[in-house]
Parts: C-alpha cells; structure tokens; sequence
C-alpha cells in the first residue's frame, strides 16, 4: 500500500466497501460524505501513523470524518496495521461488542474508564491475551467473535 495521501484514500474507499458487506445499504453514501470531508486525507495519513506506532487510544481519538464511526474507523486500523506495533489492530463493531457483552465482558471495567478511546485499546489488549491463552491469532479470535455475533450460550438440542 502505497501511504501517499491519494493511495490512503483508495485504500480507505476499499475498506469502506469491503466493510459494508453486502447488506448495509448505506455504506455508500457515508463513503461519498467521508470522501468529501476535507479532513480525510490528513486523518488517513495522521492514523495511520499513529496505528504503525502501536499507539491505538491516539489513533482512536484523532479519527473524526464526516460519516465514519468507530465500527468502520477500526476497520481501517486494522487493515493499516502493519505489525510494528507491540499489538495489532482489531475491528470493533457491533457484532463483535454483541459477543464480549454475552460472555460478561465489560469494556469500562476493563478499562477503568468510561473514555471510548481507551476501552478500544483495553479491547485489543484482553483480546491478544486470550488469544495467547489460546494459542490463535487475534484477529482469527476477532472474526469468530464476529460471526458469534453475541450467540455464546449453547443451543439446546432439538427434540
């Protein structure tokens, strides 16, 4: 990837589309009104740096673009990452929060803040502890959270 602010920005469009999936009707429409915010090109280049450094709680608290929130700005993060920092990037999204919640996982708690910045980065921190407990890759741990989506109890068998 090229980390010239016209090739963030393709590579940005490219998540947003790939992070809407195939049933999120309004994903264009945020790509449209994030390609036309003026801070873009500077936040891409700004967070993406921050990210690199391993410094996740900055890169969260510096991602403002018009249309973009955290479940699709941890998105770019993690597909930013390009492993120099101390632990890589997660997504965060709903389907992925439905499970932490399901297993009692409490991201203020676990922060000791109610700050969003910091319970993302206190995210990716217990999520790469569990994943060595597991011996998985964390992201490997991220997508099975995702498609759980928030199912944690076993299913009773049918009768």
């Amino acid at each position: 990837m090229r980390t010239q602010a016209d090739g963030l920005c393709e590579f940005f469009t490219a998540v947003m589309i790939w992070g809407s999936g195939t049933t999120n009707g309004r994903g264009p429409r945020y790509t449209e009104m994030a390609l036309c915010d003026a801070r873009l090109r500077g936040t891409l280049a700004r967070t993406c740096e921050l990210v690199r450094a391993g410094d996740l709680v900055g890169a969260y608290r510096a991602f403002r673009v018009a249309g973009v929130g955290s479940p699709f700005f941890t998105k770019w993060f993690a597909a930013v990452d390009d492993g120099s920092g101390m632990e890589r990037a997660l997504i965060l999204d709903s389907r992925v929060f439905n499970t932490l919640n399901g297993l009692g996982w409490v991201s203020w708690k676990a922060a000791g803040t109610r700050t969003r910045a910091v319970r993302y980065a206190a995210y990716v921190h217990q999520m790469h502890s569990w994943a060595r407990a597991l011996d998985v890759d964390p992201s490997r741990l991220e997508w099975v959270m995702f498609h759980l989506n928030g199912e944690v109890s076993p299913k009773s068998p049918a009768h």
